[in-house]
C-alpha cells in the first residue's frame, strides 16, 4: 500500500511539472532566420525587431542570415526545422508571396509550411540610380533605357526577389529593357550600384536610406501612398505615373507549420508588446518603415491573398518562370 501511495504521489508530481515544463517557453535561446545577406531590409528590420523579442522573451534571439535563392535557400531550410518555437523565419513579401510563384519548382509552400505569427513593418520600396546616370527623374530614366536598349542594368538580391520582380515590373509598365544582375542580397547590389557596376536597383527604402541621404545613390522614386517624411523631395510612382508600382512591401514573422498554438499567441504577444516600444517603433521609422503588427489570424490572411495578387502580376507581365 505504502509503495503505491509514493508512486501515486510520484506520478502526480511529474503531472504537475509538465504544465510548468511547457508554459516555460522559451528555456534556452531562439534562432531567427534571415532569407537574404546582411544589410538588407529584411536584415535590418529583423536585427531590431530581434534585439527587442529577447528582451521581452528573456533569452537571446540569435540572427542567422541564410540568403541564396531570392530569399528560398533560406525559406526552405527553416520550413524543415522542428515545430518548437526555437526556429523562427522573416516572411516577407519577396520570399513569402513573389519568389513561391516565379519558380517552376519550389522547395517549399509559402502558406502551408508556415504558421505566420504577425507582420512587422510595412516597407515603402524605392528606385535608386548610380549618381553619374544621366538621368534625374523617371521620365527622365525610361527615355534613357528607350534610348539604349539593353546597355543598362538593375542589381537585385537575387533571382526570384521582389527587387527581380520590380525590375521586370518596371520595364513591362515602361516598354524599356535592362539587363538584370543577381546578387546574394541587396547589400551587395547597392556597393555595386555605389561603384557603377550595375545602374538601377529596385529596392526597399530601410537599406537605401542612409546611403541616399549620405549621397551616395540617387533616388528616383518611391511606392509609397504619399511622399515620404524621409524623403519629401520624391515623387512616389503613382506621382511618376507608374501607379502599378506603387505598392510597399510587408515584413513579418513566422515559423515552421505545426508549431504549437500556444507558443505562436505567446510570439505574436511579445511582437505586439515589441512594435509598441517608443525605442523600437522609433528604430523602425528612422529606416522609412511602417510599424504594423497584425494578430495571426489577420498576417495569414495577407500571406494568402499576396500570393494569389502576385501569380496575376507575374502571369500578366509575361515572366518566364525559372
Amino acid at each position: 500500500m505504502k509503495r503505491r501511495i509514493l508512486l501515486a504521489m510520484g506520478l502526480a508530481c511529474i503531472a504537475a511539472a509538465m504544465p510548468a515544463r511547457a508554459q516555460s517557453y522559451p528555456d534556452k535561446p531562439v534562432k531567427l532566420i534571415v532569407p537574404y545577406a546582411p544589410g538588407g531590409t529584411t536584415d535590418l528590420l529583423a536585427r531590431i525587431i530581434g534585439t527587442r523579442l529577447g528582451a521581452i522573451l528573456k533569452q537571446p534571439v540569435v540572427i542567422e542570415n541564410r540568403p541564396g535563392a531570392g530569399g528560398a535557400v533560406g525559406s526552405a531550410y527553416a520550413a524543415k526545422q522542428p515545430a518548437d518555437g526555437y526556429t523562427l523565419v522573416m516572411v516577407v513579401e519577396s520570399s513569402h508571396a513573389v519568389n513561391p510563384n516565379v519558380y517552376a519548382k519550389t522547395a517549399y509552400d509559402p502558406v502551408k509550411d508556415f504558421a505566420p505569427i504577425s507582420n512587422i513593418a510595412d516597407v515603402p520600396n524605392v528606385l535608386v540610380v548610380n549618381l553619374n546616370f544621366p538621368a534625374t527623374d523617371v521620365q527622365g530614366l525610361v527615355k534613357e533605357l528607350k534610348a539604349h536598349p539593353d546597355e543598362y542594368s538593375f542589381g537585385s538580391s537575387g533571382n526570384g526577389g521582389l527587387s527581380h520582380i520590380n525590375g521586370e515590373l518596371f520595364k513591362h509598365v515602361t516598354g524599356t529593357s535592362m539587363l538584370h544582375v543577381p546578387y546574394k542580397g541587396l547589400g551587395l547590389a547597392l556597393s555595386d550600384l555605389m561603384a557603377g557596376q550595375v545602374n538601377v536597383v529596385f529596392d526597399n527604402i530601410p537599406s537605401s536610406a542612409g546611403l541616399i541621404q549620405g549621397g551616395q545613390i540617387r533616388p528616383l522614386a518611391v511606392a509609397a501612398k504619399q511622399r515620404l517624411k524621409l524623403l519629401p523631395q520624391v515623387p512616389t510612382y503613382a506621382e511618376a505615373g507608374l501607379p502599378a508600382m506603387n505598392n510597399p512591401s510587408w515584413f513579418g514573422l513566422g515559423a515552421p507549420a505545426g508549431t504549437p498554438a500556444k507558443t505562436l499567441d505567446l510570439l505574436n504577444a511579445a511582437v505586439r508588446q515589441a512594435l509598441a516600444d517608443p525605442e523600437v517603433v522609433a528604430a523602425i521609422e528612422k529606416q522609412g518603415a511602417i510599424p504594423t503588427p497584425m494578430s495571426r489570424a489577420d498576417f495569414g490572411k495577407l500571406v494568402a491573398s499576396q500570393n494569389e495578387l502576385w501569380k496575376t502580376v507575374i502571369q500578366d507581365i509575361g515572366f518566364e518562370k525559372l
